[in-house]
Formats: structure tokens, C-alpha cells, sequence
């Protein structure tokens, strides 16, 4: 029989997580678009878990969402100052001494982040079929540490998982004046406790998913040829 589910935190309800979830008030709205690759495979579900933790945001499932109309309806909420984060030429980096984007420019607007929760493959098909999307001012930033993802290879330094990358965008935004994040240990810890628990069941030979073979370093992973045409510079959900 399949084991009872929490369909909130998608996880079994024998290690639902959400009893140590306190979602967290911000100032910004997180609106995280996610691929269904990620809603149907994805067992680490690091952007249900994000969204859990924010109290201001939202999911919103798909792959090409200009005819999705909450999304659009987001975008053109004219309450919103509506940005995507993602890495480019083009993109504020809210990380610099001076960023473009301060409370004048928002005009009493609120703040609203668009994040796209896929592979980097995926993520790139997604702002494709979505020109809308393209159409927004771009944020990014300088991340304070590597990626802390144990259980799974980042195709390069500096990409992240989504609630890493969320993490790091609002120290970013607490730097600049445009935000608190009044539980910066939150979604680190929520992080690291998923990948203990995933590391010790797969160290379990009594387990059915037992791999047989330890978790290897982080430090010591080479990125595979397969991951070669996910390279981008910058930093991104994953």
C-alpha cells in the first residue's frame, strides 16, 4: 500500500514538515512558477518547501504562462513591482555597492519576485514560452556560500536550489533596505534536516531505496558531460 501523504509539504505524513514550519512575514511577494517535472518528480522539492516557510507567497504550475491568468493577473496588479530573478547582462545585480533598484524606484509599490522552479534546461524553456516573463526587469545577485546541496550535483558553482537562491535574495534584500527576514536560520535549517534525513536513508540497507554507496563530497564532484549544456554564469533556482 502507498503510505499516507501531507499534501502540503508533499512528503509522507509519518515525516510531514510542517509542524516545524513557521511561515515567515515579508514585505516582497514570491510568486515561484514551477515546471511539473518538479511537482511529479522531484523528491527534494526545495521550492514546496520555500513556499511553505513565506507567508507572501504563492505557487503556480506550468511551463509556458503568458495565458495563465493568475500569473498575468500578478504581473499586471499595478500594487506589484513585478521582477524575475535571473542571471544576465541585463540583470540588477542587488548584490552591488549601488543597485538600480531602491524604495524610489518601487514607489510605494510592493516588491513581487518571480522565481522559476526547474532545471536549468526546463527553466530556460520556460522563460521561452513565456514573453511576459522576458519582458521583466531581471534581478540577481552574489551568493554568500556555494551551494549546500549534498544529495544532488549542481551542474555549476554558483547555481543553487531554490530555497537556497530565496535565502540568499532576501539577506540581499535586507542589505539593501528593501526587506526583513526576520528567520534567516529557517530555511537553511529546513534544508539541511531533509538532506540528513534522505542521507541516512540512504545509508539503510534495510531500506528499499538503499544506494548502497555513500553520499560523495561535494568538494570532490565533477561535473558530468551530460551536465555540460546546462552552464550558465550567474545564479538561479535549480
Amino acid at each position: 500500500m502507498s503510505r499516507e501523504m501531507c499534501y502540503r509539504c508533499f512528503w509522507p505524513k509519518a515525516l510531514c514538515w510542517c509542524p516545524s514550519i513557521e511561515p515567515m512575514e515579508t514585505r516582497t511577494r514570491f510568486a515561484l512558477l514551477m515546471h511539473p517535472k518538479e511537482f511529479k518528480e522531484e523528491k527534494a522539492g526545495t521550492g514546496r518547501l520555500t513556499h511553505l516557510c513565506l507567508a507572501n507567497s504563492e505557487i503556480h504550475m506550468g511551463i509556458g504562462f503568458d495565458d495563465h491568468a493568475a500569473v498575468q493577473a500578478l504581473i499586471h496588479d499595478p500594487r506589484f513591482f513585478p521582477v524575475l530573478l535571473y542571471p544576465g547582462a541585463s540583470a540588477i545585480n542587488l548584490s552591488a555597492p549601488a543597485p538600480a533598484l531602491t524604495s524610489d524606484v518601487l514607489a510605494g509599490r510592493r516588491l513581487l519576485v518571480f522565481l522559476l522552479d526547474a532545471t536549468w534546461s526546463c527553466a530556460r524553456k520556460m522563460l521561452r514560452l513565456s514573453p511576459s516573463l522576458q519582458r521583466l526587469p531581471r534581478i540577481m545577485f552574489t551568493p554568500t556560500a556555494p551551494s549546500r546541496f549534498v544529495i544532488k550535483q549542481q551542474p555549476q558553482a554558483g547555481c543553487l536550489s531554490t530555497l537556497e537562491a530565496t535565502h540568499e535574495l532576501l539577506l540581499t534584500l535586507e542589505r539593501a533596505g528593501l526587506d526583513a527576514y526576520p528567520q534567516p536560520e529557517q530555511l537553511l535549517g529546513l534544508f539541511r534536516r531533509m538532506q540528513d534525513y534522505q542521507i541516512r536513508c540512504a545509508s539503510d540497507p534495510a531500506l528499499g531505496g538503499y544506494r548502497r554507496r555513500a553520499y560523495s563530497a561535494v568538494a570532490t564532484r565533477q561535473p558530468s558531460r551530460r551536465r555540460q549544456f546546462l552552464k550558465t554564469p550567474g545564479v538561479a533556482p535549480s
